[in-house]
């Protein structure tokens, strides 16, 4: 997604860290940069309209959910994983592997 204008930071990398910003987890100075590239673009402000919009709904639907506290240490493990550059397994998801069915019986 693009306006085809040319801009300071790429349209690329503002819909890379877009839930970054959303969420206010970056550096007053990195916001700026998305908030100028946002007067410029409309295309990123679209997409970031949107994107604030589908957030506000889950949150006002699902908001109400506790998480258990397995389950959140589990997730907060893996994101430190991601975020040190280490390899994450992809077996280790809390769901148990499939039982197996029993066999189909035989009727002569």
């Amino acid at each position: 997604m693009s306006c085809g204008e040319p801009h300071e930071t790429e349209c690329s990398e503002i819909l890379d860290h877009l839930y970054e910003f959303l969420d206010r987890e970056m550096p007053d100075v990195e916001c700026s940069k998305f908030e100028h590239h946002f007067e410029e673009c409309s295309p990123c402000l679209e997409k970031y309209g949107l994107e604030q919009a589908v957030k506000k709904l889950v949150k006002r639907c699902c908001g109400h959910d506790d998480v258990p506290g397995d389950l959140r240490a589990k997730v907060m493990g893996r994101i430190e994983l991601i975020r040190s550059g280490q390899a994450v397994p992809e077996h280790d998801v809390t769901a148990a592997p499939p039982a197996s069915s029993p066999p189909a019986s035989q009727d002569s």
